[in-house]
């Protein structure tokens, strides 16, 4: 493993272009890491606290030491970030850049690994290094790796894990290497517990001849591997078989409560015999159209290099996640992939196996342009738009007796120009105008709290913004064995969810049981707060939503100038 490790460091070193573009890549995700996005959100505080919850008591905030996922807030995440978090929180204490920064290196590394996993697929340096720069500056591995997501784990292991693999002739290890980094991905985001074994599987079947070969000649690889395989992947059906496991997928998947609704509206409004409406609208009809709208989505234009993704917290609204100047290399590249593919060319095969597969997790689910589920493609558009540029400067040398470096200079050269508008636009009007989506606010308001906790019997805060406890706990930061112990800590299990009312002397009220004309409010867990006179109570709250007669203290508001949270007195 020492070999390899310098033979792999050594090819980096060696290569000063390589080099450049893991500077590149670097600065884009650690400057300005805690300035943008502009603050954390309800799940970075959720990882974040957790993890220092099982630094300093060795168990998470609801008292588990999680394995295959933790409780969250009842959506199950995988476990594997919590553990990632943890040393850096013990470094740089816990705050906004301790959390993102073991992201911020997983995307920078990911370049690292996409540029040798290129490389093993074509042999090309050109595509190699081209692959490199695009997962570098695109927007969705650039915006991704900046803030807290679980997929940059799977990201980065998967692209690792695939890079080992292609090179696996250059070292023995690197095979078991890559069935190691594949078990990862397992415990690092729910879509690669889809795409990762369907991989292993028709990976086995296109590359059975050599993968048989290579385990007969070392036996110390074959049960080193072997071992991985079964470690990893044997106890998964397990794993998926528990609830919590599933918890997301009654939210997200394509067939709901929403999608039930929408068939049996339909055949009220169909004027259709009973038999024929039965056969058009039910469950798997309303599952293959939906799927196939989903899956066809994300190779189209629309989704990949103009509008981009819905959810505004994972993309620059109205950008695509691949720069524009890419779009007719990658279409390009697509082709040769599918002809080598169809020619037989067998590491080309797998490539147009991955990307097939790639999509599915998020295809299946109901929200269209899901940017987050469908990061098992990552980096495969990268290296496809690096085969069609480099395929193109050769066409144009050989047809058109033009230098391949012209070609390549305007590429660069346009590619600049569309790092500069989108880092613009993400450090300027996205930082402001969406400074709601990310939470802004939390972190101002608790200080508030903190500064006048003395002050206050009481100090109530609105859930208009979601999840109100963590922010407190992670900012103030709380004491996780106090606050696990708190005989005033209010948290229960509701529609499919677990919630806090309160704990200490904070109280956590939805927005609308805000009273306007009394002192005495009432939580969702049917706990009285009673702030009548004689009780000093601090209202943190929406804007304009507050009982008659209190003072307002002070007002916080998101960065386009809008009011967040509004503070008030009895």
């Amino acid at each position: 493993m020492q070999a390899l490790f310098k033979r792999v460091v050594g090819l980096f070193l060696d290569n000063k272009y390589l080099a450049l573009i893991f500077v590149l890549a670097a600065l884009l995700r650690l400057l300005y890491l805690t300035y943008a996005p502009p603050s954390l959100n309800w799940d970075e505080v959720s990882h974040g606290y957790n993890a220092y919850s099982i630094l300093k008591t060795g168990k998470d905030e609801w008292g588990s030491l999680p394995f295959s996922n933790f409780r969250a807030y009842g959506d199950y995440p995988l476990a594997l970030n919590l553990y990632l978090t943890i040393p850096f929180i013990a470094v740089f204490g816990l705050n906004e850049f301790s959390v993102r920064l073991p992201h911020a290196l997983l995307g920078t590394f990911t370049v690292v690994a996409a540029y040798f996993l290129a490389l093993g697929i074509t042999k090309s340096k050109k595509v190699s290094l081209i692959t490199a720069l695009l997962v570098a500056v695109e927007p969705w591995s650039l915006f991704l790796s900046r803030f807290v997501v679980q997929s940059n784990l799977s990201v980065f292991f998967l692209t690792a894990s695939l890079a080992a693999f292609f090179n696996r002739e250059k070292n023995r290890y690197l095979f078991p290497l890559s069935i190691f980094f594949l078990g990862l991905t397992l415990f690092s985001y729910h879509t690669t517990r889809l795409v990762s074994p369907i991989l292993l599987v028709l990976g086995f079947f296109i590359y059975k001849k050599s993968t048989l070969s290579v385990l007969a000649k070392d036996k110390r690889v074959k049960i080193l591997t072997i071992a991985l395989v079964l470690a990893f992947f044997l106890p998964l059906p397990f794993v998926l078989s528990r609830p919590e496991a599933r918890a997301r997928s009654g939210f997200t998947f394509i067939i709901n409560q929403g999608a039930v609704s929408e068939i049996i509206e339909a055949r009220a409004k169909s004027n259709l015999p009973d038999t024929v409406k039965r056969l058009l609208y039910n469950r798997p009809t309303y599952f293959v159209g939906r799927f196939a709208a989903n899956y066809i989505n994300y190779f189209s234009p629309k989704f990949l290099f103009v509008k981009g993704g819905t959810q505004y917290q994972f993309s620059v609204p109205e950008k695509g996640l691949l720069y524009l100047i890419s779009l007719p290399f990658f279409y390009l590249g697509l082709l040769l992939v599918v002809k080598k593919a169809f020619k037989g060319e067998v590491d080309f095969r797998f490539m147009l196996t991955w990307l097939i597969v790639s999509p599915i997790p998020a295809a299946i689910t109901s929200e269209p342009n899901a940017v987050v589920r469908a990061t098992a493609m990552i980096p495969a558009p990268m290296i496809i738009s690096a085969l069609g540029l480099v395929s193109a400067s050769g066409w144009l040398k050989d047809k058109l007796k033009v230098s391949p470096m012209l070609l390549y200079l305007g590429f660069v050269g346009a590619l600049a120009l569309f790092i500069e508008n989108y880092l613009n636009v993400y450090i300027t009007s996205y930082r402001s105008h969406y400074s709601w989506s990310w939470q802004w606010g939390y972190r101002q308001v608790v200080q508030y709290a903190k500064n006048n906790y003395q002050k206050y019997d009481k100090i109530v805060v609105t859930k208009k913004y979601g999840e109100p406890h963590e922010f407190f706990l992670f900012f103030w930061p709380w004491d996780p064995l106090s606050y696990r112990n708190d005989p005033n800590l209010i948290r229960y299990y509701q529609s499919e969810w677990f919630w806090v009312d309160g704990f200490d002397k904070f109280y956590f009220v939805n927005d609308w049981d805000i009273p306007k004309d009394k002192d005495t409010l009432i939580l969702e867990s049917k706990k009285l707060v009673d702030c009548s006179e004689g009780v000093k109570c601090l209202l943190i709250t929406s804007p304009g939503n507050y009982p008659a007669g209190w003072r307002s203290l002070e007002t916080v508001k998101f960065l386009d100038g809008k009011g967040a949270f509004e503070i008030y007195e009895n």
